[in-house]
């Protein structure tokens, strides 16, 4: 497959009181084109940092960060980011918030408007177009920011932790929804979650990282068939595939929980 996101070597250091922080260090990964990837890792350890890094929203101090656009001839954005805040805008209505990107593309009126339409169906909003996000619960709202994103069409999909804030029944919904949503559309994912369960049942791959500063720890492949939903998570491989990445992942939680004391 084709690769479509590299980065070498990352390195980011932020300027605080007490002297430098290196949030990130010496950090890789490639993903490949059509991929949906996950990375976890401590509390701490550079994970949002390294998705904001990605996402052109601020600078690795050192290192290599690629994104490999596609057709040159497309009109694609390069990548959009979902965060775990409800990142839409209060007053605009759903139909709004999801069509903003199209509008900000100049994508005519008619065709912007069947593609919003669309994308608010597949979410399972169609009743809630022209309400505001005050009328919305927290699970909603993120469905409206999924629907932006997918609606926008980027070439790549960054995703903070986007479910994180959700009650557990909200979640189970979202996360079947989303995997849906990604089988239809295959796009590239790169996927922030402090869940391991959540990235086994999503993700094609999973990075592990380090307790700050975070760097690779382990890389697992995620073989289950596709389409998948939560009866996975019901299975035997499942839960052993889970604890397999938890036995790497254990020792450099607790070093991250011993820091902050």
């Amino acid at each position: 497959m084709a690769l479509k996101i590299i980065a070498k070597n990352v390195t980011k250091i932020f300027p605080s009181p007490r002297g430098r922080v290196i949030a990130v260090k010496g950090f890789n990964i490639e993903v490949n084109d059509g991929e949906f990837l996950c990375i976890v890792g401590p509390s701490g350890c550079g994970k949002s940092t390294f998705l904001r890094i990605l996402a052109g929203l601020v600078p690795p101090s050192s290192g290599e960060v690629r994104i490999i656009p596609g057709n040159k001839g497309e009109s694609k954005p390069i990548n959009n980011i979902i965060f775990q805040e409800y990142a839409i805008f209060p007053w605009k209505t759903v139909r709004d918030n999801v069509a903003f990107g199209l509008q900000m593309r100049g994508i005519p009126k008619n065709e912007r408007d069947k593609i919003t339409l669309e994308w608010i169906q597949r979410v399972g909003l169609s009743k809630f177009a022209n309400s505001y996000p005050h009328q919305l619960s927290g699970g909603m709202k993120q469905r409206v920011s999924i629907a932006r994103a997918f609606a926008n069409d980027p070439e790549v999909l960054l995703m903070d932790e986007p479910l994180g804030a959700l009650d557990a029944q909200t979640r189970a919904v979202l996360q079947e929804e989303l995997i849906r949503i990604w089988e239809e559309d295959k796009k590239t994912v790169v996927y922030i979650t402090h869940s391991i369960e959540e990235a086994v049942l999503l993700g094609d791959r999973i990075a592990l990282m380090t307790a700050h500063p975070g760097t690779n720890k382990a890389f697992f492949d995620v073989d289950f068939q596709r389409p998948r939903d939560l009866k996975l998570t019901g299975t035997p491989r499942f839960a052993g595939l889970c604890y397999s990445i938890w036995e790497l992942l254990q020792t450099e939680v607790k070093q991250a929980m011993e820091k902050q004391l």
